[in-house]
Parts: structure tokens; sequence; C-alpha cells
């Protein structure tokens, strides 16, 4: 492979300001792609050639295509003397997996494969070609191109959990026909986990009877403000799995099945408590709001999210259990890959088991991590009997690598490093780059895991780490993998909304080589992936038309200014201020009055996307601010502490940036007015959302100095006093046209939550996000 795009290498180069002004919209961006002249015209008469067996997925694909966007289809033909396309497959001296060409002139089209996976990427490649507008003469017309393309990872991945939450059969099949437009060739399934067993298992029925549903889920982020008390699961039958698995295969994906173990096992031991190491012990349950009325006798499927200490017991009953199952999988899924999961056992019931203790000394192992070792090895000699191997995620490397274990790195890219070094092959799948349940846009709406990942983001991701690079490890590097977790993915437009169109930049990143990939040119070509989604009637992220917004002081100490920006160089932006017409914006936007300010991103005259941010100016707004506690790492507000006098307040909850949060301390600031004024009242801009643990302050105090020196208390507010009618939002206190310069704030923290509250005894958060000096 490295000889075939070196020798492309120069015609790459060639072409590049072609692509960075008018960019061939084919996504992964292929190794080298040149633009000819002309184009080739296709209708219902064209001729569908194949020659040589073992083409018709892709003919059936390209049919299939062509029938939704255009009404028709094309005849195949083994031969024929038309003008027409032509698919086939040819070995190259220097064979590459997937490796394709593609050439289109004004007499026809031809797609060579090395393979007949290649022959269907090139397909691929093709259909982004072809107009997504319907001609009114039923004539389609292809621009001329030559594509040479092969793919730079042999695994490239997305991970779908069906265990939080469940879609069915259809839903699957339509996120494998957009997978495979993007030339993604693996489906990791995540079928089963703490909340739910989702595949037939017949000699274990219980586990679908049972370990398939729940009796409710929890309402809101994770403890939760409640629960919504609703049956909720399901599963697949074996018909079903054999169904998608077929589906998949003609599209040149891979299934890989996930069986979580030891840990995230609650469903399975709820059906078969004597999977646990305490089977008549009741399934613990988190103390808060969301799952305390829901408490039940026995074992049960969890309706919260978070990781549990009911694991398998590593007995022999647990072992012909697994194996049990594991006999039933193996023939549902041809590819050689078992994912045994690994990740996130606590190891709380095992050093508290009497068994399990007397098992480590029976065995020699130094401690419970090496136990798990102990158990993971095991299942993996049994599962290679069956032919198969195993993944697992990076914890399996604790206490001991299994011998063929192929190690899926997600807490970061150490676990991978580590595993390549020892000879293991890895798939990297970071979470900081390449998880999809995390936030794309500082505007979220609904409620997600939380994190930061955008578009871009992914982009710039190099599976192959630095420390690895020019090395002979370098080579267990297979791929790459993104993931979508679904604690916060109900229904199945939220699914989309969270993979579209992040995967597209993932598989980039899984296709093409380096030097031959460019943010500017992506972002150029992913307008046209967007038509091709709603085509397809998918749901997507707008992020990528995200503006970027900070609120920063004024130079001269006055005020506030409304910074803007974009990673997108597709569209312009336009603000508009209170009483004006919209103006493109060209430096940040002073603040001078208080209104509703907005910035709009543009594409001619199609508005793409808009914010609208409200500012209330006062007398600190932009002024120095010295904190002597700063607050919680993971939440430091918009502009840092700066943002607690940026004069704008949270309008978002949770989801808003402008928070500053403290656990279990109070805040306590020094304000510099930078001269003498009179000031009227004090308010802290406060939250209480108590199944979040967060509490408004216990009392709020003011202290105001014309020197910086001595101060003099001017009144204070005892919160916990104030009934249910009061605002707690905000809390004002009026000091009656005094003459200071620094204003001295304290904001007691709520103190250990009591018993019968949210988060009893655990250290509250407090969270402000303005303070306002009128």
């Amino acid at each position: 492979m490295k000889k075939l795009l070196t020798a492309l290498l120069p015609a790459v180069l060639l072409h590049a300001a072609f692509a960075q002004n008018n960019p061939i919209p084919i996504i992964p961006q292929p190794q080298h792609v040149q633009a000819g002249s002309g184009n080739f015209s296709m209708d219902a008469n064209t001729p569908l050639v194949l020659q040589g067996k073992g083409l018709e997925n892709s003919a059936n694909f390209l049919n299939g295509y062509l029938k939704q966007v255009h009404g028709f289809t094309l005849k195949t033909a083994t031969a024929s003397k038309a003008n027409g396309i032509v698919l086939s497959m040819e070995k190259s001296a220097n064979p590459v997996a997937g490796a394709y060409t593609l050439e289109v002139t004004e007499k026809g089209i031809s797609i060579k494969g090395q393979d007949e996976a290649g022959v269907f990427y090139g397909v691929q490649s093709l259909l982004q070609l072809v107009p997504l507008q319907k001609s009114s003469a039923a004539l389609v017309r292809i621009p001329a191109v030559k594509v040479e393309d092969a793919p730079r990872f042999a695994y490239r991945g997305m991970m779908l959990d069906v265990g939080r939450h469940f879609e069915g059969v259809d839903f699957i099949k339509k996120m494998l026909d957009q997978l495979a437009m993007l030339k993604i060739n693996t489906f990791h399934w995540h079928l089963t986990e703490d909340q739910g067993w989702r595949i037939e298992i017949k000699k274990y029925p219980k586990l679908t009877e049972v370990g398939a549903w729940r009796d409710g889920t929890i309402i809101g982020h994770h403890p939760g403000s409640g629960n919504d008390n609703q049956h909720y699961g399901g599963f697949f039958t074996q018909q079903q799995v054999k169904e998608i698995v077929k589906y998949a295969s003609d599209r040149y994906i891979t299934i890989i099945p996930e069986i979580e173990m030891p840990g995230h096992s609650s469903a399975a031991i709820a059906a078969y408590p004597w999977l646990s190491c305490f089977p008549d012990e009741d399934t613990k349950l988190p103390k808060n709001p969301s799952t305390a009325a829901n408490a039940k006798k026995g074992k049960s499927v969890i309706e919260s999210w978070g990781v549990y200490e009911d694991v398998f017991a590593p007995t022999e009953q647990t072992f012909k259990f697994l194996q049990d199952v594991i006999d039933e999988i193996v023939p549902l899924f041809p590819g050689k890959y078992i994912h045994v999961g690994g990740d996130e056992c606590p190891k709380t019931a095992w050093k508290r088991s009497p068994f399990c203790q007397q098992l480590i000394k029976e065995k020699g192992l130094k401690d419970e991590h090496e136990l798990q070792s102990y158990f993971i090895q095991r299942m993996e000699k049994y599962i290679n009997s069956k032919g198969k191997q195993i993944i697992g995620w990076d914890e399996i490397l604790e206490g001991g690598l299994a011998p063929n274990a192929t190690v899926m790195s997600w807490r970061g890219e150490k676990g991978g490093i580590d595993a390549a070094k020892q000879n293991h092959d890895v798939v990297m799948s970071p979470n900081g780059y390449c998880y999809l349940d995390h936030s794309q846009t500082k505007n979220e709406d609904s409620v997600v895991i939380g994190g930061f990942t955008t578009l871009d983001k992914i982009y710039s991701y190099d599976p192959l780490p630095e420390e690895l690079k020019g090395t002979e490890n370098a080579k267990y590097v297979k791929g790459v993998q993104a993931n979508v977790w679904t604690e916060y993915m109900r229904y199945p437009t939220k699914v989309e909304y969270m993979v579209f169109p992040r995967i597209a930049a993932l598989s980039e990143v899984a296709w093409t080589n380096p030097e031959n990939k460019s943010w500017d040119n992506f972002q150029l070509r992913i307008p046209n992936f967007f038509q091709r989604l709603q085509l397809m009637h998918v749901n997507f992220s707008k992020a990528f038309y995200d503006i970027g917004t900070s609120i920063e002081p004024a130079a001269d100490g006055n005020g506030v200014v409304w910074k803007l920006d974009t990673k997108n160089t597709v569209a312009k932006i336009y603000y508009g201020a209170p009483g004006m017409n919209e103006l493109p914006y060209q430096q940040p936007v002073s603040i001078s009055k208080s209104g509703t300010y907005t910035a709009s991103m543009r594409d001619g005259s199609k508005t793409l996307n808009s914010v609208t941010q409200a500012f209330n100016l006062h007398l600190a707004a932009g002024k120095n601010i010295t904190l002597t506690t700063p607050p919680s790492k993971k939440y430091q507000g918009n502009g840092g502490t700066q943002g607690l006098l940026n004069a704008a307040t949270s309008s978002k909850g949770l989801n808003s940036a402008e928070w500053c949060g403290w656990e279990g301390k109070d805040m306590e600031a020094v304000i510099d007015l930078g001269k003498e004024q009179n000031i009227n009242e004090v308010t802290l801009n406060t939250m209480e959302s108590q199944g979040s643990w967060i509490y408004r302050p216990a009392s709020f105090t003011v202290w105001l100095s014309k020197d910086g020196k001595e101060y003099t208390q001017a009144g204070t507010i005892d919160s916990k006093a104030m009934t249910v009618g009061d605002d707690f939002r905000k809390l004002t206190v009026p000091v009656k046209n005094t003459a200071a310069r620094f204003v001295k704030v304290q904001a007691a923290n709520f103190g250990i939550i009591p018993e019968g509250l949210a988060g009893a005894g655990n250290p509250a958060w407090m969270f402000v996000d303005e303070i306002e000096v009128k």
C-alpha cells in the first residue's frame, strides 16, 4: 500500500489547488482523485455490466439507491456494446483489501476492485457523485473523474449500545446503510448491559423474559430527578439477528457482538440470581429520587445509569452459563471476533466474597485484578476453541492480558499503546475523540452524558499515536472506532442526531492517509453529505454551522464585548443589536445597552444557524473580580471566573456554559468597580436542582469598601429561611444608595446534604452564573 500511495502522491499535490476551490464531494476523501472534463449521462436504459461473480451486492445497492433517489433501476448484464457502468475485480501487484479504481468518462463508468469489498466501495464513491435532484428528463449526469483509492486502516468501526435504549431491526438496517456509504466496515453491537439483555438465548429464556425489561427509567441527567415508571425494553430473536447479520454482510460490514463480562451484568443476574456472588441480596440501587420509589426485593434490572457492584461470580456455574451463551452466539456471527467487554467491573463483591477470596488463594493470584484476568483468560480459551478471538475494552490489560486478545482502547490511548508494545492488536477508540454520546455543540438543547466532542475535533484525530510511529509495534494498530452509548438516546432520531455528521469525520480518519486529509476541504464537501442525509430521511446535527460565542471585558474597562467565531469557512456571520439592522461581523461587538443581540450564519440569502444572547448591563459588568476559592475544574464558567461579571445569565439550566460550580465549598469574591459609585443592590444569580445535588446557597452576604481594606457589611440573606413562593434563582441584597468602589460577596454552601434529600450524605453543589451590582 505504501508503494501505491507514494506513486500517487505527485498527482494528489497537483490536484490540491483544484480540490480546495471545487472539491469532488466524496467522503471519505479518496487517496487520489482527479477531475476530468465533461460527464456521463445515465438513464433507465444504461446497462450495468457485471464482469465476474460476487458483484451482485454492489449492483443491488447501486440500483436500490437509484430507485429511491431517481425512480429507476439499471438492467444488469454480463456484457454490452452500449456505453454503461462496468463492475469488475482486478488484482493489483500490491494488493490492499478494499482498494478500487473509479473512472467516469463521457463514454462510460468503470469500477475495478481489488476484491468484492473494493467494488462496493467504488460504488459508494460513485453514488456520492450522482446528483441529488431528479432531472425532468429522467437523465442523470455524472461528472468525469478518476479515483484511485485504498483504505488506510483495515478496521473502521462504530459501536451502538442497544442495552441502555433499544432500537429495532428497521433502525439497525437503516444505520447499516449509512455506515456502508461511508465505507465503515465494522458494526460493534453492544447487546448486554445492566439495563437490559437484548439477544435471545434459547437455553436461558429468562434472559429475555426478565432481563430484557426494566420497570422504569430515570428522568433527566444521572442521578436523575425522578423515574418515569414505564415498563421498557425489547430484544432481538436469533432469527432477527441472522437477518441483520446477512444485511450487514451484503454491505461488507462485519458485526461484532458484545456480551459483557464480568461487569455490567445486572440484567443477566436479575434473570438468574445464582450468577451473583450474593444471590440472596437485593439489587443495590443508588440513593436518589430516581430509584427510591422503585426499590424491590430480590434482583432487578437496573433503571438508572452508572456502574454497579453486582457482577458475575467466577464460579463453575457462571462459566458454564457463559459458555452456553457463547455456544449460541458463535453460529450467529461469522466474523472472527466476540467482544467480552471487561470494562468498569467493580471488585467490591469479589473482595467480600469468601468464595472469591478462596479462589484467589487457590489459583495463586495477587488480587482481584488478577482474578478478573483469570476470568477473561478462561473465557478466551473457550472462545478460541470455537474458532473465534476475543476483543475487550482496555481494562482487560489489568492483571495481565489474555494471550490472543485484541484491545479496544477507550480511556485515552495509553491502553492501546501498552497493548501494541506487547504485540497485541489494537483498535483505538479514545473517549475524547471517538465518543458520540458527548455534546457536539455548546447550544445543546437536549440531555447528553457530558463531554464536548465536535466535528472538527474528531476530524483532527490520528489513530496512530506519536509514540508508536516509526516503530515495529505500529502495525498492531488495526484501526479506529466511534462509540455510541445510549443512556440519553431513547429515540431513533436522537441516535441519528448524535451520530451524524460526526461519523463522517471518523470515516475519513479511518480511511484517508493524513497527508491527503484537509479540514478546509472537508468543510466544502460536508454540505453535500447533509443533502444526502435529508434525502435518506436521516436526522442530523447542524452543529457544523454553530456560531461560537464568548463574552470578554471591554479593553477600556467599561462593559463587555461579544465575540463571534466559527470553525466553518463556508458561510459568513451577521449580527444584530437592539434597534438596528443586521451587519456583517468583522470585530467583537461592543455591548452598549441591555437587550437581546442576535447572530446568524448565512450562505448567501440562506440562514444556516442563529444564536441570541441577552445582556443585562450593570455596574460590575466587565470589571475585575478576585475569587478566594476557585470553582471546580468541571464548572469553570463561560470565560472563566470573569464570566461571573459578563452581563449574561443562563436560560438553559445545566446545559449552559455560564455556570461556575463549587462542590461543598463557599464562594467568596471581591469586585473592583474601578471608582466609587452609588450602589443600590447586589444580586447573586444561582440555581437549585436537587436531583443533581445542586442546592441554593445557605446564605448570601455583601460587604462594601471605598479603599479595598476596610469593609462594612451591607446586608445578608438566609436562603434556608426562604419559602416556596420566593425566587431562589436570584438572591438580592439591598444596600440603599451606598458609595463604594469594592464589593465583597460571600455565598455559603448548603453543606452536607441531609437525609431525605437527593444526594444525602454528600457535599452539595453550588452554582453561580452572574453577580449583578446596580
